[in-house]
């Protein structure tokens, strides 16, 4: 993963409660398209699953979106696009990795959104999204966004655009 960043491939935000998390990440999930690659990190109960679950509404999935963590892997088929909503909490290497047929969801049609993302370094695409989340207070989140690749420069931009109105 690349360590510098141009002011336009990264976003700071700062979510107030657990319904804005879900709210930045409907957003997120409105603008996504089949291949997308969105990477979740931070420490547990900071709101990577809620902030799947926005992501989830933004592609209109009918069905609750729950923690993936003893399964590791959850498909989501009915909205617009196929999400493959993945949890490597208890994944512990990148050679464990290997047989879960990663490779497969990353080059698939759907999105994917992958949290405890670090571990999946040797199999990122191109282009991905890394969204870190750290806990400030109890309700208080700050959301770091990173883009990578043009893909993501691209989404990232309409993401601030339509979030932020700059």
């Amino acid at each position: 993963m690349s360590t510098s960043k141009s002011v336009e491939q990264k976003l700071d935000c700062i979510s107030h409660s657990e319904a804005q998390t879900q709210r930045l990440g409907l957003r997120l999930g409105t603008l996504v398209s089949p291949g997308s690659v969105i990477l979740l990190e931070g420490t547990m109960g900071s709101g990577k699953t809620v902030f799947a679950q926005g992501v989830a509404l933004g592609l209109e999935v009918r069905e609750q979106v729950t923690s993936p963590s003893y399964t590791l892997i959850k498909e989501y088929q009915s909205g617009r696009i196929p999400l493959y909503h993945i949890d490597l909490y208890r994944v512990g290497s990148n050679e464990s990795l290997w047989g879960l047929g990663l490779e497969e969801y990353l080059e698939g049609g759907g999105v994917c959104v992958i949290e405890w993302a670090r571990k999946v370094r040797d199999f990122l695409p191109e282009s991905w999204l890394m969204v870190n989340i750290e806990i400030m207070t109890d309700t208080k989140r700050t959301l770091h966004f990173e883009s990578e690749g043009e893909r993501f420069l691209k989404i990232l931009h309409e993401y601030r655009r339509l979030a932020f109105g700059f």
